[in-house]
């Protein structure tokens, strides 16, 4: 278990209080967060999670995190995730595990975003990880040259698209919403608000990963401490 990832999964405990509905992220920092949470549950703490992935499920089940039906909720107090690249503009990339459309669905339902990282997910300029986008299988060559083009129009250096194979590669990856994931080696995304919207344009694609005004807090895992950042919105 990484300490930098540990670190910034105890800070986070510090946004949670009691009776609060949690959207529970995934991830390996967000599992870790989990992991914490059932502790702080188990010594009285009564929160309620809602899970981003089937995973997440299985792990706040294990920790003996209490979950709820999203179908019985209006909004959630609180989400904490992780990501997978983070700029200095709180924007992120997220996807690598291909649970983007739901954690776009549990963040923009909540009403603040905690995102969780060591401090090698923070860089300069988005696009050094490949953006994951959600898409349709149907007609999926055809999506794949629309986002291509897309990428291209808003300036990022690349935009080669490759289908995520699932690991012991025998076909493409499902994610939990029943559809495919391509990974963009955009290098360089310098307008990532405009990338958003030249993606989220086209039919095919169900989400991307680029997370835009979502995210209110950062917390970066160090090897001794956790950095905590925090944006205004007006």
């Amino acid at each position: 278990m990484s300490v930098a990832k540990e670190n910034a999964a105890m800070a986070a405990l510090e946004f949670v209080e009691d009776g609060m509905v949690l959207g529970l992220g995934s991830g390996s920092t967000a599992e870790i967060f989990i992991e914490r949470l059932g502790e702080k549950v188990a010594g009285g703490l009564k929160v309620s999670g809602i899970p981003t992935s089937k995973r997440t499920a299985e792990v706040a089940r294990e920790s003996g995190v209490p979950l709820i039906d999203i179908a019985r909720i209006d909004s959630i107090d609180l989400t904490v995730d992780g990501a997978d690249e983070v700029d200095q503009n709180f924007h992120l990339i997220k996807g690598g595990g291909a649970c983007l459309l739901r954690e776009k669905i549990i963040a923009h339902a909540s009403k603040r975003m905690v995102v969780i990282v060591d401090d090698r997910k923070m860089v300069d300029t988005l696009g050094a990880f490949a953006l994951p986008v959600e898409v349709d299988p149907f007609g999926m060559t055809l999506t794949a040259n629309q986002i291509y083009a897309a990428l291209k129009a808003t300036g990022c250096e690349d935009g080669v698209t490759t289908l995520r194979q699932t690991r012991d590669g025998d076909g493409p990856l499902v994610t939990d919403g029943g559809h495919w994931i391509l990974d963009c080696r955009a290098k360089s995304i310098p307008d990532p608000a405009a990338t958003a919207r030249a993606l989220a344009a086209l039919p095919g694609v169900m989400e991307h990963g680029l997370f835009i005004d979502l995210a209110d807090v950062i917390v970066i895992g160090e090897i001794d401490h956790a950095r905590v950042m925090e944006i205004r919105r007006d």
